[in-house]
């Protein structure tokens, strides 16, 4: 006897939990959909939120100046304060200068703005989609009022650079490791907060690029830097302390992250140091336990392969083993590793930043969904610390509550990513035929496995 058929209830709600696991075809709908829906979002703020000053009209005074005839990065400044960025951040908001009529014309720049949000949101459902994340973690792109915000109220540069972040994610996806390097190069030439996920990126171009490729594309995107500040290398030493300024001093009343520790443990070198040590040591705990065991090589194996010295597990390795590689070490990683490995990157360090200002909520609002769906939380779990997260992110001015909570769901998302992605390596190493195997070989078949 043939069972009772579903309710229609029950029928739409396994229909639901198919579209939102992406077992259905109407799962290829969701992210055109979200776009759709957010482009119309967009329009309705910039029409109904007034906009908000604060960096625009000292960018543009800044452009002013070099349009002026000023190639002194010291003597180039705005009324929020001098030129700290580099020299990408110049030629991109000169075009800005000339397309709004000298700043002028901001409704122009928030449509301006509200297209690049737009088109940066497109790349990042891309990655996302390219890692095979579940369409239910997508709505979670486009619910941000604080990054909406960023965007298309205040203009920051930062919405460049994170533009920049994620087309260099998806061409390294897609195994274009040359130009994805320099897209992120000019990413950097914005502002250097994506100078976080340099180890990761390392990473993906040693082991793709080899020693001699790795020297090649460094100095490509070295020389794309030397290129971008032409025009200020007359005065040098100007142009980088300003431009990549390490000891710039932070305010304790603009930060978001750390207004629980108190202004006289926030000011203080030892906390700095602190977190500089902290972030290095975390860093490692991630290479050592969770990068590198895909490539099934461990640190000293990489050194032995690349430069041709050192011992094996079992002695000293006979002379003719000792040969160096200095091609690529693997063909490709697959686009869950790429994404979770620079993702996770950028997270750790933003966790332990000595400063974090609103606007830097653009490089961590399109990382945590993600990296909460690797750590393998139910999803009521992943949405519950994203809607924490984003409550902390829109509590102006910031309390000792709000930065507390800010700073938890950090250190409590890469705890959850070290945790859930701890079956990665071991399943990628069972996939090697033996550490007596040529790294090229093993590396290639794990990881083309992935991508078929």
């Amino acid at each position: 006897m043939a069972g009772r058929p579903d309710s229609l209830p029950v029928r739409l709600l396994k229909l639901a939990r198919h579209v939102a696991t992406g077992r259905h075809v109407l799962s290829r709908l969701v992210a055109p959909l979200l776009l759709l829906v957010d482009a119309a979002l967009c329009i309705v703020v910039i029409q109904k939120v007034p906009y908000t000053e604060i960096d625009w009209t000292a960018y543009m005074e800044q452009v002013q100046l070099y349009e002026d005839g000023e190639r002194d990065y010291t003597k180039i400044e705005g009324g929020t304060g001098p030129l700290v960025y580099p020299a990408a951040h110049v030629w991109i908001y000169r075009v800005l200068y000339a397309w709004t009529d000298r700043g002028t014309d901001i409704l122009l720049a928030q449509k301006l703005f509200a297209g690049l949000y737009l088109v940066s949101l497109g790349l990042v459902m891309a990655c996302y989609l390219k890692a095979k994340a579940p369409p239910y973690v997508l709505p979670l792109l486009v619910l941000s009022k604080r990054l909406h915000s960023i965007f298309v109220l205040r203009c920051f540069n930062d919405c460049f650079a994170v533009f920049f972040l994620w087309a260099a994610i998806l061409l390294f996806q897609h195994g274009c490791a040359l130009p994805a390097s320099l897209v992120y190069s000019w990413g950097v030439g914005i502002k250097m907060s994506l100078l976080l996920v340099l180890p990761a990126v390392g990473i993906l171009i040693f082991f793709t690029q080899g020693l001699v490729g790795t020297v090649a594309t460094l100095g490509g995107m070295g020389a794309l830097q030397g290129l971008i500040a032409v025009p200020f290398l007359q005065y040098p030493w100007s142009y980088l302390s300003r431009a990549f300024e390490f000891s710039r001093q932070f305010f304790f009343k603009w930060t978001v992250n750390w207004r629980f520790i108190g202004e006289r443990v926030f000011l203080s070198r030892h906390f700095s140091y602190t977190l500089l040590a902290l972030h290095a040591s975390v860093l490692l705990t991630f290479l050592l336990t969770r990068w590198l065991p895909p490539t099934g090589k461990t640190l000293p194996e990489i050194v032995q392969a690349t430069l041709g010295f050192g011992g094996s597990r079992h002695g000293r390795r006979p002379a003719h083993q000792n040969k160096t590689n200095w091609g690529p070490l693997c063909t490709r990683f697959t686009p869950t590793y790429i994404l979770t490995t620079i993702l996770t990157a950028n997270l750790i360090g933003l966790l332990f930043a000595r400063s974090l200002h609103y606007q830097f909520y653009a490089y961590l609002a399109w990382s945590t969904p993600y990296l909460l769906w690797r750590s393998g939380l139910h999803p009521v779990g992943q949405y519950g610390l994203w809607a924490a997260q984003e409550w902390a992110w829109n509590v102006f001015p910031s309390t000792p509550v709000s930065s507390a909570v800010a700073v938890l769901v950090m250190a409590v998302t890469v705890a959850l990513v070290w945790v859930g992605t701890a079956d990665d390596g071991r399943e990628a190493v069972h996939k090697y035929a033996g550490p007596s195997s040529p790294a090229s070989d093993a590396v290639s078949s794990s990881f083309s496995a992935d991508t078929k």
